[in-house]
């Protein structure tokens, strides 16, 4: 991967963004198990960084994957788990199929306000019952006129207590599972839409989490992303991003743990020498650290792949899986360096202890992106084409 002085200065930029405006509120975010998504995704909008690979006619920077990912990167700066998450589904989940298949119009209505920061996205895939089976979906949208009415639920929402419009995947026929469901933007204001409730989850805290029910909620045809029944293959798709942006995220989140373990170790005395001293723990971190890279280069390789126009499925799923694996054992094994300091709930491992389980299950669990490697070397047939 080469990088130019665009890419540094956009590094830069997401850098000094997250020390002034993020970290040094992480704490009271993390107590309140909430952030202001519209302060903070505005002042984003504003530095351009919500729009990178997005069409420039909408407002977006019309630049090429690559961007996209050195800004991913530079959030594992960020202090905690939960506001990187949110961003993320604001570019990376809930908004590529909206740029790359919605009507100008919608794109208009949806995409453009979502790149300034002035919209709050979310993502309505998941449903009690359905999380990483996707094609078991419940949610449906008939049609009814120039209208969809739509019925059912949606769980796990991130973003979704603050959002002011989801991207949801519904039944629009009784066709094949993989070949009857249809992409919406769908207001949240819309009557008949209902934040359920705000989800408390073991970790993730500064990021919202709701269930939401639909209830004869009517929207416009034309809200419509791309054609009607391809929907499952755009969240296909769409999951790509999504996997890939949580693999590229743990980099240097991974990095600045390994870093502070050695701080710590290096400083904590026992037995008259540094915890460092001891050969176990600095061969573990050099470890770790090899990990790390392989897990950058496997991103970078996957980034590379999507530039050049590449179906990149199988690398994507193994980054995630890759990711999602290494943040449980990288998190435990630095935690166990810390002692008892590492055991208490302000501390910053303790918090990525928490919040680096959701890696294997978010986005499809480990067993799914096992699945879909199984397929990619032949060695399980493709479901979608039953």
């Amino acid at each position: 991967m080469q990088f130019t002085e665009q890419h540094e200065e956009i590094r830069r930029t997401v850098a000094r963004f997250v020390e002034a405006e993020v970290n040094p509120h992480v704490e009271a975010w993390e107590d309140d198990e909430i952030f202001p998504a519209h302060e903070l995704f505005k002042k984003m909008g504003d530095l351009g960084l919500l729009g990178i690979n997005k069409p420039e006619e909408f407002g977006g920077m019309g630049l090429d994957y690559s961007y996209a990912m050195v800004m991913i990167e530079e959030l594992g700066l960020i202090s905690c788990g939960g506001v990187p998450m949110a961003i993320g589904v604001q570019t990376d989940m809930a908004t590529p199929a909206l740029a790359r298949h919605g009507s100008d119009e919608v794109r208009r209505e949806f995409l453009t306000p979502s790149i300034a920061g002035d919209y709050v996205a979310c993502l309505g895939v998941s449903e009690v019952g359905a999380g990483s089976d996707v094609a078991s979906i419940k949610t449906t949208a008939r049609k009814d006129g120039d209208d969809y009415v739509i019925d059912g639920g949606k769980m796990w929402t991130t973003n979704g207590v603050q959002a002011d419009w989801i991207c949801l995947l519904a039944n629009t026929s009784d066709g094949p599972v993989h070949k009857n469901k249809t992409l919406i933007a769908v207001p949240m204001d819309a009557p008949g839409v209902t934040v359920a409730r705000k989800l408390k989850k073991l970790g993730m805290w500064s990021s919202d989490t709701a269930q939401i029910f639909f209830e004869d909620v009517r929207v416009p045809q034309r809200n419509r992303i791309g054609e009607e029944d391809l929907g499952f293959i755009y969240q296909m798709q769409q999951f790509q991003e999504e996997r890939l942006w949580g693999a590229v995220k743990s980099v240097k989140g991974f990095e600045g743990l390994i870093a502070q373990t050695i701080d710590y170790t290096r400083e904590r005395q026992i037995f008259g020498g540094s915890v460092l001293d001891n050969q176990v723990v600095h061969f573990r971190m050099a470890e770790l650290q090899t990990e790390v890279e392989l897990l950058r280069s496997l991103c970078y390789r996957a980034a590379e792949g999507i530039v050049n126009g590449e179906d990149v499925t199988r690398l994507a799923s193994m980054a995630k899986l890759k990711a999602g694996r290494l943040g449980r054992e990288l998190t435990d094994a630095c935690l166990q360096y810390w002692g008892g300091m590492g055991y208490m709930w302000e501390s910053r491992i303790s918090r990525a202890y928490r919040d680096s389980r959701l890696g294997s299950i978010g986005g499809g669990a480990d067993e799914v992106m096992l699945q879909i490697i199984s397929k990619y070397m032949g060695i399980l047939p493709d479901l979608r084409n039953r």
